[in-house]
């Protein structure tokens, strides 16, 4: 878990967030931090964001390789298992009552495969338009 959360303040001293490493220096990931937290209301509260910004020694501690925290969302459950990618974004869907029939149409093979290759076009298009890649 990032230093910054205190998983023993959770129910019974056992973690439920899911953690959440993400882009603080990007304008769009901060967009979409704020949407799914008006999409998810009181279920909010179930997600905790990590700014991965500076955070090279910290994400390589978790075992997340720096480089592709920039390329690929990456959220660790309750029980530190990290996801990336798609199944990131499913597991993140998935503890918002609204957005579960999203996660579930997502992870359908052939939209699962259309959404991944588009998603990374995105994402290379906006690392080089900040000069990270």
């Amino acid at each position: 878990m990032p230093e910054n959360y205190e998983p023993s303040k959770e129910i019974g001293h056992q973690p439920t967030k899911l953690v959440v490493y993400y882009d603080g220096a990007c304008p769009k990931c901060i967009r979409d931090r704020r949407n799914y937290e008006k999409l998810a209301g009181r279920h909010a509260n179930n997600v905790y964001w990590f700014d991965i910004t500076g955070q090279e020694k910290r994400l390589q501690k978790l075992g997340i390789d720096p480089e592709k925290a920039l390329m690929e969302l990456h959220v660790s459950d309750a029980n530190g298992r990290v996801v990336s990618e798609l199944d990131a974004y499913i597991l993140l869907m998935k503890k918002v009552p609204l957005l579960k029939p999203v996660a579930w149409l997502i992870s359908l093979p052939l939209i699962r495969l259309f959404l991944a290759n588009l998603y990374h076009r995105q994402v290379n298009r906006r690392l080089q338009k900040r000069g990270l890649l």
